[in-house]
């Protein structure tokens, strides 16, 4: 009897029943694997989404390192927070401006990579359009920001100056160190894309001459009403003019486009994925909006604080910050020999300029109800009209050397000397009246 209380008292304190019921044995260790199981697959779970979290975190800092860090123009970007800073913090406005300034610079060149990235996953075409949309999207937004503070010299000399920059400039330097890159090799390329953007930069140019040849004729009375009809005109063709040039480079001509990006594609891959892409480009052209709207306040404080015009300024400093982009990408492919790229970026982006973001701006200030018109002035106007001749020239023949660089770059530094020394003789003899 004792023996038998002993032995159940043992069964019940190892899991047992007390007469030997081999079912109630088992049920206890049954009890335990269930929970064994569960408690294994929430540790799964849990793993998984750490495991979920970490990817994700991993190929956030990726993007991050390709798109921030992926430039040699990184070392600007903490002129970003920096405007921000001195902005909320009322710091002097000169410096708002320069750290803005600052700041476009990468955002432009970065906004170009973003939509090459992009045109790997939809193709040549709509690539194509992608770029011709965002490619100059820092001119626009400036140039948008004006139009809303009725800015409307800075607008045409922002504009113009871009014009000047892509022509001389960009393309230029391309030329320059792609022949000195290439000495011992012929550089050619298809003259039949530079003549089509020259074709196009010469209409633009008829829509500019006109109203300043024209507005000596009439009375000036009704001279505003006669600039305002004819620009805004001129600008519905000149837009209808440019989605005739993207229908024809995109669509009925684009077999050397479609060659041009094969070829890239042979060279390069995809390093950031569609969406992460697109999420990039919102949240930097935020960004390069909330930078625009910081240069456009606080251009005149830092004209009057550097004794530098507004007019240099818009011309010769905001065009350089807008075409970042261009001018690296183009003087890249200058220097591989592959001018057709080279021309395209320069001369493409002129074209668009001139054939679209300026149209486009006389429409919205039509919209708005500001009196925007395509009335240059004769010494602006005519810096573009030899500006498009001297380029035309250079590209004539179908061959590059490096000693053309060099007169187009000479050629915008002379324009830069003109419109600094002309402005600024303004300044001081204004300065003097009235002292």
């Amino acid at each position: 009897m004792m023996g038998s209380m002993h032995e159940d008292q043992w069964n019940l304190e190892n899991g047992g029943g007390g007469g030997g019921d081999h079912d109630h044995i088992v049920e206890v260790p049954a009890s335990g694997a269930i929970t064994t199981a569960l408690l294994n697959n929430k540790r799964s779970g849990n793993n998984k989404g750490r495991a979920h979290r970490m990817g994700l975190m991993r190929q956030f800092l990726g993007n991050v390192r390709v798109v921030i860090l992926g430039t040699k123009l990184c070392v600007l970007i903490p002129a970003i927070p920096l405007a921000i800073i001195a902005q909320c913090s009322g710091f002097g406005r000169p410096w708002i401006f320069a750290f803005s300034l600052l700041g476009l610079t990468p955002l432009a060149e970065r906004v170009s990579f973003l939509t090459e990235q992009i045109a790997y996953f939809t193709g040549p075409t709509v690539g194509g359009l992608l770029n011709a949309t965002c490619g100059n999207a820092t001119e626009l937004i400036i140039a948008l920001f004006a139009l809303r503070q009725r800015k409307i010299h800075v607008v045409k000399y922002s504009l113009l100056g871009s014009v000047l920059s892509n022509q001389l400039l960009v393309l230029g330097s391309s030329l320059l160190f792609g022949g000195i890159a290439n000495l011992k090799l012929e550089q050619t390329f298809d003259r039949k894309q530079a003549d089509v953007n020259s074709l196009l930069l010469l209409l633009g140019l008829l829509c500019h001459v006109l109203p300043l040849m024209c507005g000596d004729s009439i009375q000036p009375v009704n001279k505003d009403d006669f600039l305002l009809s004819l620009s805004r005109t001129s600008s519905i063709f000149m837009l209808v003019a440019y989605f005739a040039y993207l229908f024809f480079q995109l669509r009925t001509h684009k077999f050397e486009a479609e060659e041009v990006d094969e070829e890239i594609c042979d060279e390069d891959e995809a390093v950031v994925g569609f969406w992460s892409a697109f999420i990039w480009l919102i949240g930097m052209t935020i960004t390069i909006a909330v930078l625009s709207e910081y240069v456009v306040g606080t251009i005149e404080a830092a004209s009057e604080s550097w004794k530098i015009s507004v007019s240099f300024i818009s011309l010769i400093l905001l065009p350089i910050v807008g075409n970042a982009a261009e001018h690296a990408g183009s003087i890249i492919f200058a220097l591989k020999n592959k001018l057709d790229i080279s021309l395209g970026v320069a001369l493409g982006s002129a074209t668009q300029i001139s054939m679209f973001v300026v149209p486009i701006c006389v429409i919205v200030a039509w919209i708005m109800g500001i009196p925007m018109d395509l009335d240059f002035s004769l010494l602006e106007t005519s810096c573009l009209a030899l500006s498009i001749v001297l380029t035309a020239f250079t590209l004539q023949d179908g061959s590059s050397h490096y000693i053309k660089g060099v007169v187009l770059c000479l050629s915008y530094c002379v324009i830069a000397a003109c419109f600094f020394f002309h402005r600024t003789s303004a300044i001081l003899d204004n300065h003097s009246t009235s002292s």
